[in-house]
């Protein structure tokens, strides 16, 4: 995609407080900050962000976390110590310079330390202050801890997955989390356009147990539709209600294939037959139509399942492309990273680290016609850019020592301060 590099990205001018920590709030400070926002990453004296301590770790006595690094690049890094006055009063002289300010801790945990958002509304009546939680800022829950693998669970997605009668798999993404992220750039976008009519912020009150229940494309309306009828419960490798279509293994690996609308069906009985199948398969009347494949639908994984069994994933690939019937690969990460069609769309990011060197991450998928939200800027150190920060806040050089002599401004030896 040739882009515009005349183009300013889409939020330049905007800056944004990230006070979050691990994933869903840095999540969400990443994808402003690769759509042009100034992104200031606030952290704790000490450790800072607890996902500085999560695996991957590279370089000397294992110092950088991929984790963090993913999470973070683009942005600035400032640590402070608000216990302490002037660690409060440079963080209000910021939030009062700030257009967002995105947390993820327990409701009300901010409140106690002037940062929730009654008092920075007060102070910055324009500030869009977005929340995120396990469950909410309202509710009988809103008070409980969780995590992603908490929402996946309550929201009745886990149920659903893995094979009938054993314990669902963990989901090994952050799916809570990330999905909870995207949707909370999105509500900060769309309040910050609106805040150019009513001159206004708001709160934005994000909760993964909320975000998961909404991805429920068919289980809810399924039970709600028949009157309670209807369940959703786990099917292992395919899809009950959209025959054919699921996981299948061949001799030497594993593909997915969407055979379920009914001309691509017809394509495939027909292939079936040709190469092997039993006579008549692609002729048979009872699988033409979805509610017919579905009421047969043991009877086609019967024929389906060995038909694929006896073939290399190469080669059913190959037959399925020449009816064009969608089928992938199940694919490795090693393979996805070698995908010509991830390498073409630019989907994995090199950044230079000025220690750890040359290092790689995936991108965000992002794709604007007139500007490249691409981030080449590595995730800040602890306290990076503190002396820069507080010095465009207009604290003069001898304090800024001071608060740095103190610890009120920490970082990291090694990082500029």
């Amino acid at each position: 995609m040739t882009h515009n590099s005349q183009q300013a990205r889409p939020l330049e001018g905007i800056r944004v407080i990230d006070y979050s920590h691990f994933l869903a709030g840095p999540y969400v400070g990443r994808c402003l900050a690769a759509m042009g926002a100034e992104v200031i990453k606030v952290e704790r004296p000490g450790t800072g962000d607890a996902g500085r301590q999560h695996a991957w770790f590279v370089g000397d006595d294992h110092a950088y976390s991929g984790y963090f690094l993913q999470q973070n690049m683009g942005k600035k890094g400032l640590c402070v110590n608000t216990k302490d006055a002037r660690g409060r009063a440079l963080m209000q002289k910021l939030v009062d310079s700030a257009d967002v300010f995105i947390e993820n801790y327990r409701p009300g945990a901010l409140d106690k330390l002037g940062l929730g958002y009654a008092a920075l509304a007060e102070r910055n009546p324009g500030l869009v202050y977005c929340s995120i939680s396990a469950y909410g800022h309202t509710g009988p829950d809103a008070h409980r801890a969780g995590f992603g693998l908490i929402a996946e669970a309550k929201s009745g997605i886990m149920q659903m997955v893995g094979n009938p009668g054993e314990a669902p798999p963990l989901l090994r993404i952050s799916l809570g989390d990330m999905y909870t992220g995207i949707h909370a750039v999105a509500a900060i976008n769309a309040a910050l356009l609106g805040r150019v009519k009513s001159g206004k912020g708001q709160h934005i009150d994000m909760a993964l147990y909320d975000t998961l229940v909404s991805m429920h494309e068919y289980a809810v309306q399924c039970y709600t539709l028949s009157g309670g009828k209807e369940v959703p419960v786990q099917t292992g490798h395919d899809m009950p209600n959209s025959t054919l279509y699921g996981v299948f293994r061949a001799n030497d690996g594993d593909l997915v294939i969407a055979a379920q609308v009914d001309d691509a069906w017809k394509r495939f009985a027909a292939l079936v037959e040709t190469h092997g199948g039993p006579t008549g398969f692609g002729a048979d009347a009872r699988f033409h139509t979805n509610t017919g494949r579905n009421a047969q639908r043991l009877e086609i994984l019967a024929v389906v399942k060995p038909w694929v069994a006896a073939r290399s994933v190469r080669e059913v690939l190959a037959l399925l492309d020449s009816i064009d019937v969608p089928s992938a690969k199940v694919q490795r990460i090693d393979e996805v990273l070698a995908d010509p069609q991830i390498q073409a769309r630019g989907m994995v990011v090199e950044q230079d680290h000025p220690v750890i060197g040359k290092i790689r991450l995936p991108n965000l998928p992002f794709h604007f016609s007139g500007c490249d939200t691409s981030i080449t800027q590595v995730a800040p150190d602890l306290g990076q850019h503190n002396a820069e920060i507080a010095a465009s806040l207009g604290f003069v050089e001898a304090d800024i020592a001071a608060m740095q002599a103190d610890g009120v401004l920490f970082s990291h030896s090694g990082g500029a301060a």
